[in-house]
């Protein structure tokens, strides 16, 4: 998984050029399981910039919204890919070429708009980073990506939870909040002097 470093020199970036691609929940778009979004402000505010191009893998595939939750069943994301381990519904019914096909579209799409960078929905059976639900529909997380996020990295992509952006995009606003503070301290601080030399003229 790429550093947080890497996510602030991005989120810094001042041109409007697309950089990221991300999940669409977050920028409020009802596509999640449930129909509803998962709306993530710094995500957000970066799509609103125009730095970003948002998709849902999983519409992306085909599949409806809502439909019911999909879990990784014997692996994580990089398993799927190697026909290994397999994506089921909670009604049972498997999902596992839905969701290869949904990641290949956004590998597509991103190398269409030469993103190499990508913002995921943290925990999802197709963004998630680092750790992912484990397949027993049980709320317990184990150690993996989701399916697109591993075939992003596979494909040398910069991929990012949404949690983990946040957290770096908040580092950033405070510094330079911190940054401007000094500015105008030093500057009332030299207004001060100036005034101070002229007193004694």
């Amino acid at each position: 998984m790429a550093q947080g470093s890497t996510v602030e020199a991005g989120i810094k970036t001042g041109n409007t050029k697309i950089e990221y691609l991300v999940s669409a929940c977050l920028i409020g778009k009802p596509c999640f399981y449930d129909g509803t979004s998962r709306v993530n402000e710094s995500v957000k505010a970066l799509f609103e910039a125009g730095k970003a191009k948002a998709l849902c893998p999983e519409e992306l595939s085909g599949l409806k919204t809502p439909r019911p939750p999909a879990e990784i069943f014997g692996g994580t994301g990089e398993q799927v890919l190697s026909g290994k381990a397999f994506v089921y519904n909670r009604e049972g019914r498997e999902v596992t070429f839905y969701f290869l096909n949904g990641s290949r579209q956004f590998l597509a799409i991103a190398n269409e708009y030469g993103v190499r960078k990508a913002v995921l929905k943290a925990r999802s059976p197709c963004c998630g980073i680092g750790k992912i639900y484990d397949g027993t529909f049980s709320n317990t997380l184990t150690k993996g990506n989701g399916v697109t996020a591993a075939l992003l990295l596979k494909n040398g992509f910069e991929v990012f939870s949404d949690e983990a952006f946040s957290k770096a995009a908040a580092g950033v606003r405070k510094r330079t909040a911190k940054k401007q503070l000094t500015k105008e301290k030093l500057s009332h601080v030299s207004k001060k002097a100036i005034r101070a030399k002229r007193k004694k003229r």
